[in-house]
């Protein structure tokens, strides 16, 4: 066959069944880490294309050492063919990366020949993830956001929002002042801190009683 005269022309001591344990391996290793990537990115907010690449990945990898074998001039090879990968294709994301060569290193040990140590491997780092991800280990639990209010010009603007701020443990900076509406009104604009878990509604109506019902915006966008 096509694929035994290609494992004895590059000289690599592997039989058929070999390769093909080798290469399944490989994929099974790379679909639980594809489903671990999918599961432990915020929902909906992981790349299609790179849970199809985890798949893929470990195949790749393992395919390549099996060709390699101890051949010095093909590892150079592998290497520079790698640098093109690395400058042509950066990961979005610090986690991203971490996967890659998660991916990469399940397709190593397959490669050569150490299929439970692949499998083990990439469940117990599965597992880690996935419990990295349910604790939120890490996780900034206060997030920077925009305000901007709008008050009568006899509202002393220093002082009147201090309680409300406090009461909803929000760290704030008053970076903008300005007059609108002939002079009659001040928009405040204010750079905050505020927990990740708080109810924005609530202090918006707490402010609005201060602020005599004019116009409050709050940016929900992470700043």
């Amino acid at each position: 066959m096509w694929l035994e005269s290609l494992l004895e022309t590059v000289e690599v001591n592997v039989s058929l069944g070999d390769a093909f344990l080798m290469i399944f391996i490989s994929f099974i290793a790379g679909f639980i880490i594809s489903i671990t990537y999918m599961k432990t990115s915020a929902q909906g907010k992981y790349s299609s294309n790179f849970s199809l690449t985890m798949i893929l990945l470990p195949a790749i990898i393992s395919s390549i050492i099996l060709l390699i074998g101890s051949n010095v001039a093909r590892a150079f090879s592998l290497a520079g063919a790698f640098a093109i990968i690395r400058f042509r294709s950066d990961p979005a994301e610090p986690k991203d990366i971490a996967y890659v060569l998660f991916s990469m290193a399940a397709g190593l040990a397959a490669g050569i020949g150490e299929y439970l140590f692949a499998i083990l491997f990439t469940i117990i780092l599965c597992i880690i993830m996935f419990v990295i991800s349910k604790t939120k280990y890490g996780e900034n639990k206060q997030v920077g956001k925009q305000l901007k209010i709008t008050i009568p010009e006899d509202l002393n603007y220093e002082t009147e929002f201090e309680e409300v701020f406090l009461k909803y443990n929000v760290k704030y900076s008053l970076t903008k002042v300005k007059t609108t509406s002939l002079g009659s009104l001040y928009q405040l604009y204010y750079d905050i801190i505020v927990d990740t878990d708080l109810n924005t509604q609530d202090l918006i109506n707490d402010l609005r009683i201060r602020n005599s019902n004019l116009d409050i915006t709050l940016s929900l966008v992470h700043e």
